[in-house]
């Protein structure tokens, strides 16, 4: 129905019902009239906005009573909790308010006629109503307004929202204050135990100011909460100060709950008080309109389990990824020096490979069932894996996990600035590309450059030995097949080989932050039976490694894990799906050659060798990929200058192609190149 034509049923609304619930009705039916059918394209809605607003313009008749069933609407019902509750994460906790959104899902809250809140669920009822309403610009909303003219007489239900706004806000400051004293909070920052909490003060400030409105020794009359904002915004500081702690002390989930809900409960308040305070005059639109828009979203998503599950877990995998973004510095060669000391550990790694290929093609032979031949086959992956962890190896594949939160970092600085500074940031993520690219070069390089020799050594001296090739000519065919690029499904097998690394990266930066956050190190120190045994000194260096190193450890235990039992889990679900990763392909490569004799058309020994540079590529690309997707979205950062940065990266590769694959000469030049 046309806005315009829904008026009319204005005037068969009696004016000692125009509170009741044919008022909303009407409400409901002219918000129908100026929905769009497609909620993405909101130019029906503006263009009837814009009728509406200038039939009210010209009919002032229907425009009072508009208004007065507006006013009668917002002076019958109470709005406390549609500012304190309405897009606030609850206190119950995360996982108690998923349950809770779950059951009102399933069987939604009773609606209530005497609150505002559910006045604004009746009337803006489409899951979508929040997209257009969004989209539609402050200026027509503000037409609209200026339409209605609310100034232009009194009507109780100004009284009624200025005292409910009010209490809102005493509400607000006291439950900012209890996130203050959150058990959380200070554990992380202790500081608020030692000197008066700005949440604590913002409350009792607040409290002060309202009395002296409410007792009209206010001067002027109205709200003084100049202090009060500034409180508000030492309690903003020091959420960003504990979240930035955290990294160091690590963070749990009812932590980043509670700093996600307390930064919501300040960010309300000061609008709230910005429309609740008559100086703030020339700021109540464009804040009651911001608010707006935020009540009917919020509203609209009140049974949403994927938003709470978002917002929490964008900011724990901050933690998590700010972990790994730490480690990443290690995988990135800057200096010549770091450069071939990454090329030594990869080589360390691709000896090592060698061996534990040897151990997977024994377990291969061995007459056992599937669930202990994976178990085998994991135990081999993960003790191999963390051997290479603790001789300060290095498997090529980890390094994009790591590396990807890196670069997320520096995307972040160059989106959240501006201008220059933000040129120069660009500027910094250009060079950090080479860099890492270098890095990754040299540490395949090494990995498989050591593991294919290495591998063609032992077979040979097994052979010389035994008489007998490791992999008999069956078993080295098989080999051969599963790592070409044509004939079997090897890249597939790498991409699942991908996502298990990048599951071990996520799992690396889990425990790093259980390590920080549960204290690892000290509590290991207190051991009195491991002090007896190791002596305090190795007690001491033993509680440190593992701080330090409880991720790297984790990660490399699980991911051995699960390369080891995809391949069961393929067979109990009849699907093709097994791994493939590049530095076990190489040195399978190496096996089957040998096992066959050599007999190998050197055609298939050529397109094996390009399917363990395929399987690299993609082990690499699925890894990085899903790793600098998850680090961006926990820092909630779009990044829309992908074109300029391909084109300059372009522009640095023509000008420096050199520095792409190798070092600067000079270690000074290198960290020279660093800083810029």
């Amino acid at each position: 129905m046309n806005p315009v034509e829904t008026l009319r049923r204005l005037q068969e609304i009696a004016p000692d019902a125009a509170a009741a619930r044919d008022g909303a009705k009407v409400l409901a039916n002219l918000v129908a009239g100026i929905r769009p059918r497609d909620p993405d394209d909101p130019a029906t809605a503006i263009v009837a906005l814009q009728n509406l607003a200038l039939h009210l313009k010209h009919v002032p008749a229907d425009a009072a009573r508009l208004r007065d069933l507006l006013l009668d609407l917002m002076a019958a019902r109470r709005h406390v909790r549609l500012y304190t509750d309405t897009g606030i994460l609850t206190h119950h906790g995360f996982f108690s308010t998923l349950w809770e959104r779950f059951n009102h899902r399933l069987l939604p809250e009773v609606r209530r006629e005497d609150y505002l809140r559910d006045l604004l669920g009746e009337v803006f009822d489409r899951e979508t109503d929040h997209l257009w309403i969004a989209a539609i610009p402050d200026a027509i909303w503000g037409e609209l307004i200026d339409a209605l003219d609310f100034g232009a007489a009194s009507h109780p239900a100004h009284g009624h929202i200025k005292a409910e706004l009010l209490s809102a806000a005493q509400m607000l400051s006291a439950r900012i204050a209890a996130v203050g004293l959150d058990a959380e909070l200070v554990r992380v920052y202790p500081a608020l135990e030692d000197f008066e909490s700005p949440f604590i003060a913002q409350s009792a400030e607040l409290h002060e100011a309202l009395s002296r409105l409410r007792q009209g020794s206010s001067d002027p009359p109205h709200l003084d909460d100049g202090h009060v904002r500034v409180l508000l915004d030492q309690c903003a500081e020091v959420f960003e100060r504990i979240r930035r702690l955290s990294r160091q002390t690590g963070a749990s989930v009812s932590l980043t709950y509670q700093l996600l809900r307390g930064n919501q409960l300040v960010e309300r308040l000061r609008t709230v008080l910005t429309l609740a305070n008559p100086a703030e005059r020339l700021h109540h639109r464009t804040a009651a309109l911001a608010l707006f828009r935020e009540l009917v979203r919020e509203d609209n998503r009140k049974y949403s389990l994927r938003d709470v599950w978002r917002r929490a877990t964008d900011l724990m995998a901050l933690q998590v990824t700010e972990n790994a973004s730490k480690t990443g510095e290690h995988y990135a060669a800057t200096t010549r020096g770091e450069y071939f000391v990454m090329a030594r550990s990869a080589a360390g790694a691709g000896v090592i490979v060698g061996f534990m290929a040897l151990i997977k093609i024994f377990a291969s032979k061995m007459a056992l069932a599937p669930l202990w031949q994976a178990i085998a086959y994991s135990l081999n992956y993960a003790l191999g894996f963390m051997l290479i962890h603790v001789l300060h190896f290095t498997i090529a594949t980890k390094q994009p996990a790591m590396t990807a939160a890196m670069i997320a970092a520096t995307v972040e600085q160059s989106a959240e600035e501006g201008g220059r500074k933000q040129r120069a940031s660009l500027d910094a993520l250009v060079e950090v590309v080479p860099v890492v690219m270098r890095t990754q070069l040299v540490a395949i390089l090494g990995n498989v450059l050591l593991a294919i020799p290495v591998s063609f050594a032992i077979a040979f001296a097994l052979l010389h030995w035994q008489g007998v090739p490791p992999a008999g000519p069956e078993k080295a065919a098989h080999l051969l097949h599963d790592i070409h690029p044509f004939e079997s499904l090897a890249l597939f097998h790498a991409a699942i080989a991908g996502v298990c690394l990048f599951l071990a990266g996520l799992i690396s930066g889990y425990y790093d932050n259980k390590a920080s956050y549960n204290r690892i190190p000290e509590r290991i120190r207190q051991l009195r039976w491991l002090r007896a045994v190791l002596g305090e000194s190795l007690s001491h260096r033993l509680s440190i490694y593992l701080g330090n190193n409880l991720g790297g450890l984790a990660g490399n235990f699980f991911f051995g894990f699960m390369l080891g039992c995809m391949g069961l889990v393929g067979w109990i679900l009849g699907l093709p799906i097994d791994i493939r990763h590049v530095t076990f392909s190489a040195a399978n490569l190496a096996y089957g050659v040998v096992g066959l004799d050599f007999q190998v058309p050197l055609a298939t020994v050529f397109l094996c060798s390009l399917g363990v540079a395929l399987v690299g590529l993609t082990n690499l690309t699925v890894s990085f990929g899903l790793a600098l997707f998850v680090a961006l979205k926990s820092r909630q950062v779009r990044f829309d200058r992908s074109g300029e940065l391909i084109r300059l990266v372009w522009a640095r590769f023509r000008a420096r192609p050199r520095d792409f694959f190798l070092p600067p000469r000079s270690d000074a030049a290198a960290v020279d190149q660093a800083k810029t």
